[in-house]
């Protein structure tokens, strides 16, 4: 019996979240310019071979994409910076549920991808390219709905990324951190120069409740004097202090990266 993939994250996600609560399946049809996003990561482990896996998505994942309409991709890996365990980050942003069935579909029948990524799939279990992935599905903040590339930003090679996760103690308090974005932490980011590149809460993934973002500076000097404006912004010093959004984030998740030389992002 050939395999069949299940779409059942695709039927939780095709009811995305919204200030009110959960929405329906029509009313979210409705709405699609909110992207969906997946964050897949690549942890290499000792073992990892980051080349490998940088092959794979330069020249089957992202072509394939490509080909259906799905994009930016942006890859990232650890910077300087960076502390954690060795990763490649991917984030892919979809339209719709729909796309994303679509170019999964796509990626299994596509010879051209078949062809290209060969080396990497025939890799069996004494020689793995990756100790593990870890993804997460993500739908977009109402602040933004759509991811972003500030123009020039490919054109900079000395720019650094920061992608954070956000966990809660709870879905109340999950929601009340994505209403502090809606209702005013975006602008203060600007202000401070902290760029998004795309903000989403987390709908399937091993971290819920919780938030995910990802932002772009110049440079790691630009980056840490950004975050050193945004703490003592008088406009974060409000919001910060509201009554309702006390204890809304438990555990920050903080990663620095810079871009692939193949990332659109």
């Amino acid at each position: 019996m050939p395999h069949r993939r299940s779409n059942f994250p695709l039927m939780i996600v095709a009811a995305v979240f919204s200030g009110a609560g959960m929405l329906s399946f029509s009313e979210a049809t409705a709405q699609e310019s909110r992207q969906i996003y997946e964050v897949r990561t690549y942890l290499l482990g000792e073992a990892g071979d980051e080349a490998a896996v940088d092959g794979y998505l330069r020249d089957a994942l992202l072509p394939t994409l490509s080909r259906v309409g799905v994009g930016p991709v942006g890859v990232f890996g650890n910077a300087p910076a960076d502390e954690s365990a060795p990763r490649i980050v991917v984030v892919i942003p979809y339209d719709s549920p729909a796309q994303m069935a679509a170019a999964a579909a796509a990626v299994d029948s596509d010879p051209e991808y078949a062809k290209a990524a060969e080396g990497y799939l025939d890799r069996g279990p004494k020689d793995p390219p990756y100790e593990r992935i870890r993804s997460e599905l993500l739908v977009a903040m109402d602040c933004m709905k759509r991811a972003a590339v500030p123009e020039g930003t490919l054109e900079n090679d000395d720019r650094v990324y920061e992608l954070r996760v956000y966990e809660s103690a709870n879905e109340r308090l999950g929601n009340l951190k994505v209403d502090m974005f809606n209702s005013g932490e975006v602008p203060i980011f600007l202000d401070c120069g902290i760029q998004p590149i795309f903000l989403g809460q987390c709908v399937v993934g091993p971290q819920m409740p919780s938030l995910t973002y990802l932002t772009v500076y110049p440079d790691e000097a630009s980056r840490g004097e950004a975050w050193k404006a945004f703490r003592s912004h008088p406009d974060w010093e409000v919001l910060s202090k509201e009554p309702k959004y006390a204890g809304t984030v438990s555990r920050i998740d903080k990663f620095v990266l810079t871009a692939k030389p193949y990332s659109q992002m």
